[in-house]
């Protein structure tokens, strides 16, 4: 089967779960990442149901959180 996984497209499995391909695409921080599937955004305890078609196109979103606020633009602002 042939999906779309981040814009790049990936070979896998017929009857690969959103989980498995989290595995398979070796995401070291799967609880940390969202992952949109026909433009939704899957709730967790669907990783492990869903079941991802032949052309599915598939993103990982991650979150990043950061920064002090203590750059040079910030304290120019200031």
């Amino acid at each position: 089967m042939k999906i779309i996984v981040n814009g790049e497209h990936a070979n896998c499995s017929d009857s690969l779960t959103v989980g498995e391909l989290l595995v398979q695409q070796k995401v070291k921080t799967a609880d940390m990442v969202s992952v949109e599937l026909k433009r939704q955004i899957l709730r967790r305890i669907e990783f492990d149901e869903k079941a991802l078609k032949d052309k599915a196109k598939v993103e990982f979103l991650y979150f990043v959180g950061g920064g002090s606020g203590t750059d040079r633009a910030t304290k120019t602002a200031l």
